[in-house]
């Protein structure tokens, strides 16, 4: 009992594999994603710092590091089926919630309760912080599926994964940092030789066109 425990969970994060029960190329795991999404971040916060934009680089981080704790709880859900639809989302955001705050309660020393039950609840708010994290959070999981796409993994999943990520990250092209990615970071990695460049380009650019 105690943060021994939690300590402890921090191995099982490892386990926790990314979209689940598909065929991959790679695999990819919760702890994995949790450090490069920071990483991505970083780098977005820093494109809008450069920009005039003020940031709280110690909610950023915690915000990132912290993002997918609750998982641990509860698995990762493949991102079609947690934003099927509005009901379903708030079905899984309650009981992630749920089960980390009793574990919080259970485990954690009083007086570090609520600042831990804080860094493990949803991140992805209006502030600057919680809109880079919703930005970061896509861009990994685009890439994630762009990888398996350019392997030529023949799952549809991982088609659907790039359509839904690059349309939620084209939502904050209010951001600097977002319009950046679009014009710059998509361009090249669109520009990669080993990957289906017609089909993948015609999704990216019908996205990138709508309003």
């Amino acid at each position: 009992m105690g943060i021994h425990q939690y300590f402890k969970s921090l191995n099982d994060l490892e386990k926790l594999t990314r979209m689940p029960g598909k065929f991959k190329y790679q695999e990819h795991n919760v702890a994995a994603h949790s450090f490069k999404v920071t990483k991505i971040a970083q780098y977005l916060a820093t494109v809008e710092e450069y920009n005039g934009t003020e940031i709280n680089w110690k909610l950023l981080y915690e915000k990132a590091l912290n993002h997918d704790y609750p998982e641990i709880f509860t698995g990762d859900i493949k991102t079609p089926v947690k934003y099927a639809s509005l009901e379903i989302n708030q079905l899984f955001s309650q009981v992630e919630q749920t089960m980390t705050a009793k574990f919080v309660e259970r485990e954690f020393p009083k007086a570090f309760q609520q600042i831990y039950k804080d860094r493990f609840s949803d991140g992805k708010d209006s502030t600057i912080e919680g809109q880079i994290l919703s930005v970061a959070d896509k861009i990994d999981l685009l890439y994630e599926s762009f990888g398996e796409i350019q392997k030529g993994n023949p799952e549809e999943l991982f088609f659907e994964v790039y359509e839904e990520s690059l349309g939620v990250i084209k939502r904050y092209k209010h951001l600097a940092c977002v319009r950046d990615f679009l014009k710059n970071i998509l361009t090249e990695m669109l520009a990669e030789r080993s990957i289906p460049q017609s089909e993948l380009k015609t999704i990216t650019e019908a996205i990138l066109e709508l309003e």
